[in-house]
Parts: C-alpha cells; sequence; structure tokens
C-alpha cells in the first residue's frame, strides 16, 4: 500500500512537471481593455506574430473594452494565473482608472504579475497651425493674462492627453479649459478646425498633422528631445521642472503566474519588441522601447499610480 501510494505520488509530480515545462500547450489571449484600432490594440498585434514563433502556440488578442478599461483588467484579473491569459494595456487602468472609477473591480497594485513596459511615447503640446501662440512661452503668458481661458482639447476625462494638460497648469499656477472629447477623433477634428486652443496629444496621434503644417508643436514631455521632433523642445529645457510624462503600454498577467513562465514571457517579449520587423516601424510611430524587467515595471508602476492619484485629487478630477 505504501510502495503504491508512493509511485502514484511519484508519477503526478512528474506529470504536473511535465504540464508546467510544457507551456504554452494551448492558446494563449492577450486581453487589451480597449477597442481595436488603438495604440495598445496595434502593440498586442505587433508582438502576437513573434510570440507565437518563439514559444510554439497561438496567442490571439481578445478586445475588452469598457469604463476606460477597467472592465478588461478587472476580467484579467479574475483569470487563472497560469500563462494563458496575458493583460495588455496602456497606463490607463494601471495607475488611472482606479483613482476615478470607484467601482473597478481590481486593485492594480495586488492584483496583478508584472511582466514589463513594452514601449513609451511623451506627448507633445500642440495648437493649430494659424494659432497666435508660436511658443510655450506665448502659452504661459496667455494662461497668466487670461486664467481659464485656453482651451484644450482631450480624448476624455481621465485620459493621458488631460492629465498631462492638468500637471501643466499645477506646476506653473496656472488654469486653462479642459474640453474631453469621446475619443481623440473628434478632439483632432476640432483642433484642426481651431474650434479648441490646444491639446497635450501623444506623439503619435499628432505626428502626422505637425509633419503637414496642420499643427504647430510648442513642446514635448519627453525627459530628451524627440528625434521625431528634433526642432521642439522639452518642458524640461523650457524651466516646467516636473513635467515630464509618457503614455505606455505594458504587459501583465493575474497574480500569481509562476516564476518560469513570467521568465519565458518576459524574454519573449522583449525579443519581439526589439525584431528587426517590429522596433524600426514602432520608433517611426514615435514609440520607445522600454522593455525593462518585472521588478522594475513592479516600482515604475507604483511611483505612476502615486503620481496620478495626486494629480487628480489636487485637479479635483473625475470620470463624469
Amino acid at each position: 500500500m505504501k510502495k503504491t501510494l508512493i509511485t502514484l505520488l511519484t508519477a503526478l509530480v512528474t506529470a504536473t512537471g511535465a504540464q508546467a515545462q510544457a507551456w504554452p500547450n494551448k492558446p494563449v489571449t492577450l486581453l487589451v481593455p480597449f477597442p481595436a484600432g488603438g495604440s495598445t490594440d496595434a502593440i498586442a498585434r505587433a508582438i502576437s506574430p513573434k510570440l507565437q514563433e518563439r514559444l510554439g502556440a497561438t496567442f490571439v488578442v481578445e478586445n475588452k473594452a469598457g469604463a476606460g478599461g477597467t472592465v478588461g483588467a478587472a476580467q484579467a484579473k479574475r483569470a487563472a494565473p497560469d500563462g494563458y491569459t496575458i493583460f495588455v494595456s496602456s497606463l490607463g487602468p494601471f495607475v488611472i482608472g482606479p483613482h476615478l472609477i470607484k467601482s473597478a473591480a481590481y486593485d492594480p497594485l495586488k492584483d496583478f504579475d508584472y511582466i514589463t513596459v513594452a514601449v513609451q511615447a511623451p506627448n507633445v503640446l500642440a495648437v493649430p497651425a494659424n494659432s497666435p501662440h508660436k511658443t510655450l512661452a506665448d502659452v504661459i503668458a496667455f494662461h497668466k493674462a487670461n486664467p481659464g481661458k485656453m482651451s484644450f482639447a482631450s480624448s476624455g476625462n481621465g485620459s493621458s492627453d488631460h492629465l498631462t494638460a492638468e500637471l501643466f497648469w499645477q506646476i506653473t499656477g496656472t488654469s486653462g479649459l479642459h474640453v474631453p472629447y469621446k475619443g481623440g477623433a473628434p478632439a483632432m477634428s476640432d483642433l484642426l478646425g481651431s474650434q479648441v486652443d490646444a491639446t497635450f496629444m501623444n506623439i503619435n496621434t499628432g505626428l502626422t498633422n505637425i509633419k503637414a503644417g496642420k499643427l504647430r508643436a510648442l513642446a514635448i514631455t519627453s525627459a530628451k528631445r524627440s528625434p521625431l521632433l528634433p526642432d521642439v523642445p522639452t518642458l524640461e529645457e523650457s524651466g516646467i521642472k516636473g513635467a515630464t510624462v509618457y503614455s505606455w503600454q505594458a504587459l501583465a498577467a493575474p497574480k500569481g503566474l509562476p516564476a518560469d513562465i513570467k521568465s519565458k514571457l518576459h524574454e519573449s517579449i522583449v525579443a519581439a519588441l526589439n525584431d528587426a520587423s517590429i522596433k524600426p516601424k514602432l520608433l517611426e510611430l514615435g514609440f520607445e522601447i522600454v522593455a525593462n524587467t518585472p521588478e522594475q515595471f513592479t516600482a515604475f508602476q507604483a511611483a505612476e499610480f502615486a503620481r496620478w492619484k495626486k494629480v487628480i485629487e489636487v485637479g479635483k478630477i473625475t470620470a463624469d
């Protein structure tokens, strides 16, 4: 009896180990909490074929939109931590949404294992080509002389462009008029039509119209000048300290992901991002490859979470 029990336990342990080593042996879902066609979706679809090549299983992108990405984040949290559901998201659900949507059914500080920040992209302070504001100094001078008068478009309350404007106002001790839209497309349309005065749009959203001369870029939120817009000064070099801001896309998994699977995923994602057929295209769009470690991402997420919590509280920002 004792020998039989030992044999059975040994067989079970061996089978379990073999199963773990075999990951992935079925399709893996890349869960994106936004509609198809956006930046986050594009990142997921860019790397999925390379993950498929390296890991030998199918990687399927699933879009689960709603409530600023918090619906998809809650679904990712509920998934089994077995490596078959990977959450691919922008910063919103990780560090912004939970401060705005109190009913969010997850805790971003506790419910995920962080794998890597894939890419980041700065925001650009842009005005229509016919704007009287030629420089950042012009904008600040107008703000000081006309508090709350200069309108800033955003893709929605709590979006990166909205919070960047709020941070800018808080640092400079000024105020503007926030005009939220239901998405980036209508915001861009009204900006091009001069129905709003300015915006802090993501570089890959505005680059085409800036290059075409339809918009004028006055400043960029990156730590150093972008090679795509080398003549545009950073906010930091212009004297606006503490205003380095990036929008970012990252990958995480439900809490409890086995260490060996996390290691395989991280290695494969980093390789995919740096692949010769992918990296140049991402750079051309304005993305910067980050591909940091799980430990670096965990520390970065906590810092970003605290930073945007403060901006939201000081600005009394709501999701409405």
